[in-house]
């Protein structure tokens, strides 16, 4: 799916990934500066490596709010790359204006909960990216305490592949992997310090880390939001089956039903989403964001 950029006065596009455009602001010389970016969130929606053709509203509002959200409650932990939440009104509520940093090429992925790819990891070999773990888990089990499961950063349209820890050292060098392990690792186990309060399980998630210039580590992107994560509803947490989500495992269920029609192996772009999984969809979002923070949406 191809959507043109928008224009924004005293910005430049710099590009537009699957779910974000990113503008460079423009300094007195009218020339980009180099520092800072506005990072937009779109209400694009990717599933097994497609952009849908199908838009949720207002899901880069819910992603944007909630990350600003997390950060403040991450920040004695791991300074955050924004800047300034004043963006011009075409994107405002969806967009914050961010240092420019050199970021990591590793996928930081922790696992509280075992699910998805990591599942299917362990049920070949008891292995999740080189972590032994206990036997006898199942869809859903609550691992012993958060583990660091990293992946690739592949390129558009291809699969991130699971990273072993040496394979991270050997990208990024021992004394980073280590910090961004251990932070990975405790930004999940304080989001499910806070979640469990409001009714949410956070089974894993995704973070993304850069670097300044001066060599500090510092949070990026997004975090804990129903498209970096799983969320659960705690009291249907049931071991042994697929769980009830918050997230975009909802239209991933639906693509690969029989209502879609659409085979996953085909390698065919996905159907659009009917109005009905786009309101579903749309709702769970919101509910994420509601119950974690406490706040009414819109």
């Amino acid at each position: 799916m191809t959507e043109r950029p928008l224009e924004l006065p005293g910005f430049a596009h710099l590009y537009s990934g699957k779910v974000r455009d990113l503008y460079s602001p423009l300094g007195s010389d009218g020339q980009p500066r180099q520092d800072q970016v506005l990072l937009v969130a779109s209400d694009r929606l990717s599933a097994f490596d497609f952009v849908l053709q199908t838009p949720i509203p207002d899901k880069g509002a819910v992603l944007t709010q909630l990350s600003l959200w997390w950060f403040e409650r991450l920040e004695d932990l791991i300074p955050h790359h924004v800047v300034s939440t004043e963006v011009p009104d075409a994107v405002a509520g969806r967009a914050v204006l961010v240092e420019r940093l050199d970021m990591l090429p590793v996928e930081c992925v922790a696992r509280a909960y075992l699910t998805g790819g990591g599942l299917r990891e362990y049920q070949t070999d008891g292995l999740v990216s080189g972590v032994r773990l206990p036997d006898g888990l199942v869809d859903g089990s609550r691992l012993p305490e958060p583990v660091f499961t990293p992946s690739t950063k592949a390129p558009g349209g291809e699969h991130d592949q699971p990273m072993s820890y040496e394979q991270v050292v050997a990208e990024i060098g021992a004394d980073r992997a280590a910090d961004v392990a251990d932070l990975t690792r405790r930004i999940l186990q304080r989001g499910n310090d806070i979640a469990v309060d409001r009714g949410v399980i956070i089974a894993d998630t995704k973070v993304e880390f850069g670097m300044r210039a001066d060599g500090h580590v510092v949070l990026a992107d997004e975090v804990l939001t129903p498209d970096s994560s799983r969320f659960w509803p705690a009291d249907q947490w049931q071991p042994g089956r697929t769980q009830p989500s918050f997230d975009k495992e909802f239209v991933r269920e639906w693509l690969t039903s029989s209502e879609s029609g659409w085979d996953k192996a085909s390698g065919q772009e996905p159907p659009a989403l009917p109005e009905h999984v786009v309101e579903k969809t749309r709702a769970k979002y919101v509910e994420a964001y509601e119950r974690l923070t406490g706040r009414s949406f819109g």
